[in-house]
């Protein structure tokens, strides 16, 4: 029975052996899964320490070994002689109007003689007035004024005779006094007499209705059977000499720009055509409403330029010979307008300018630039001073 019972006791020692082998070998995969993961774990954080430290290295490496240089274009102005244009607009209107009614005492209209767009001289009759009654009145103050020659004549022969007489004695010399007072008062007489008929020439003379100057009629408002007084009103408008204006509306700030002789290009509305002038009278006030005043463009005279008609001048603001930019190109802050000019080291540069003229191909550089810069032409909002670009040149301004 010993015997057994030992062979029972190895049988079970031999199994315990058995069961243990796969435990050891469970063991021994879950150790080197550590390990791996281990060496992984370092490897990964050796590698983003290795990418940290040559990504801040390259941060401070130069633009150009980046290739992040921007391209921007860039202009050499040049300079040019650069002529101001300001645009207005405004109505067109006669140069001097001249409103032409009855002056004399009135009367029926027998005849109008001209009509609105004819030319008249100076002093020629626009419309005859009824004068019949007027005639006879100037025909009997000329009678009167022989009656009174014929009294100053006889008047003359009395005192003469008497003059002759007084040296015998038979004529005193208080009749000579007498007579002499006589001749006196009908030579008086007469000159009364003709005054009165001078007048009453005059007054006919005005009854007919005349040009006062040379010009253009440019309104008519009087048909014959009219009766017409002196506050009859306005019958007749003269353009004189046919001269036109166009008065156009500018803001003071325009009107600073302009001074009398310019010349401007005035357009009207609805017409192909464009007529040349010259600005004659600036004015001298600006409306406190709409902080405007008024630039007076005289015009010669043409068909196709009619009073009260809408058009639009252009006129010329000088001219003066500076470097011209795009507005692209010109930029401003708190501290007023500049530009970036690119230096010899192809890096930008602030530079502070003052702008003059504008015109439809640009803005005129008064200080600041000479012409011979290469100044950024677009995108110089996104730029500072000292950044390195890659000049493009384009095309020089003209």
């Amino acid at each position: 029975m010993n015997y057994d019972a030992k062979i029972d006791t190895a049988s079970n020692q031999d199994l315990g052996a058995d069961d243990a082998f796969p435990l050891a070998v469970e063991q021994d995969r879950r150790s080197r899964r550590i390990i791996v993961a281990i060496v992984v774990a370092v490897v990964l954080v050796m590698a983003g320490l290795w990418f940290l430290m040559h990504s801040g290295n390259k941060q401070d490496l130069p633009a150009e070994a980046n290739g992040q240089i921007p391209v921007v274009s860039v202009i050499t102005p040049g300079r040019a002689t650069i002529s101001g244009e300001i645009t207005a607009t405004g109505a067109i209107a006669a140069r001097r109007e001249m409103p032409v009614g009855s002056v004399g005492e009135g009367g029926q209209v027998v005849s109008v003689l001209v009509d609105a767009g004819d030319w008249v001289n100076k002093g020629q009759p626009l419309a005859i007035v009824d004068r019949s009654v007027q005639t006879e009145q100037a025909a009997s103050l000329a009678a009167s004024v022989e009656v009174a020659a014929a009294d100053a004549r006889l008047a003359q022969s009395n005192l003469d005779r008497a003059l002759r007489l007084v040296e015998r004695g038979f004529i005193s010399k208080a009749d000579i006094d007498r007579l002499t007072a006589t001749r006196d008062a009908a030579r008086a007489r007469v000159d009364v007499a003709r005054a009165q008929f001078a007048e009453a020439r005059a007054r006919n003379a005005r009854l007919n209705i005349v040009a006062p100057e040379a010009g253009l009629v440019l309104t008519r408002a009087v048909e014959p059977g009219q009766v017409v007084t002196g506050g009859s009103g306005v019958l007749f408008r003269i353009a004189k000499g046919g001269e036109m204006e166009m008065v156009a509306r500018l803001s003071e700030d325009d009107l600073t720009k302009l001074s009398v002789g310019v010349t401007a290009n005035v357009t009207p509305v609805g017409s192909p055509t464009t007529f040349t002038g010259q600005v004659w009278q600036l004015s001298p006030v600006i409306d406190a409403q709409d902080r405007q005043g008024e630039a007076r463009i005289a015009l010669a005279y043409a068909p196709g330029l009619r009073p009260g008609g809408f058009a639009t001048a252009r006129i010329t603001s000088g001219t003066l010979t500076a470097p011209r930019l795009p507005e692209s190109a010109i930029l401003n802050d708190e501290q007023g307008s500049f530009v970036y000019v690119v230096g010899k080291d192809s890096k930008v540069v602030r530079r502070a300018v003052r702008t003059g003229l504008i015109t439809a191909n640009g803005i005129a550089v008064t200080q600041g630039l000479n012409g011979t810069e290469q100044v950024v032409l677009r995108a110089g909002g996104f730029l500072n001073p000292g950044d390195k670009v890659k000049p493009n040149p384009v095309r020089e301004a003209r």
